[in-house]
């Protein structure tokens, strides 16, 4: 069976987003190994799956970037706009952007039948609300929290009740970025 990985930024004080979804915080002069965990996780998946909010944005940035070959970043854009990607939303049911699709269904349904699909495993980039009710419906397999080093003292959480966890693993950075990685007891 596929597992459902996730792969989010989160402050020191446990926010994923300022209050009004802003990501100005977020860590973006990541070191090499960092980059090549990123790229791990990537290439264990063969899915993205991303709520509905999330989805335009990250979808015109990654094909903004691989209109440009000699970029640093066109190999991984390369990665994000070929690899299949699934936006879960309950309003729309077609969105702009290459190999991407519209889930509309039921969550656990949905997740249910693209964990039991032949393939590598399916990584999950958010935003905010989507993960939270990933969280709450118990359908996320591990979690990859890269911690960054800061707190902006409020905004939006994806954790809504106590959770116990696993760790499996907990790795600093030299950017300051600790991932720390997690499965639900």
């Amino acid at each position: 069976m596929r597992r459902l990985k996730l792969q989010m930024q989160i402050t020191a004080d446990g926010f994923v987003a300022g209050p009004n979804g802003e990501l100005d915080w977020a860590t973006e002069k990541m070191d090499e190994k960092l980059l090549q965990f990123i790229n791990y996780l990537v290439d264990t998946s063969d899915t993205i799956l991303m709520g509905r909010k999330m989805t335009p944005g990250f979808i015109k940035y990654w094909e903004h970037e691989i209109a440009k070959p000699e970029g640093p970043q066109y190999s991984f854009a390369r990665k994000m706009v070929e690899l299949p990607k699934v936006a879960f939303s309950r309003t729309q049911d077609a969105m702009e952007g290459q190999n991407l699709r519209v889930e509309n269904g039921d969550l656990r349904n949905a997740i249910g039948r693209l964990k039991q699909a032949p393939g590598k495993d399916i990584i999950v980039y958010g935003g905010a609300s989507f993960v939270a009710s990933l969280i709450e419906n118990a359908l996320i397999d591990e979690f990859n929290l890269f911690v960054a080093p800061l707190a902006i003292g409020n905004g939006m959480r994806i954790f809504k009740d106590r959770r116990p966890f696993t760790l499996t693993a907990s790795i600093p950075y030299p950017c300051g970025v600790v991932v720390n990685t997690y499965e639900p007891r």
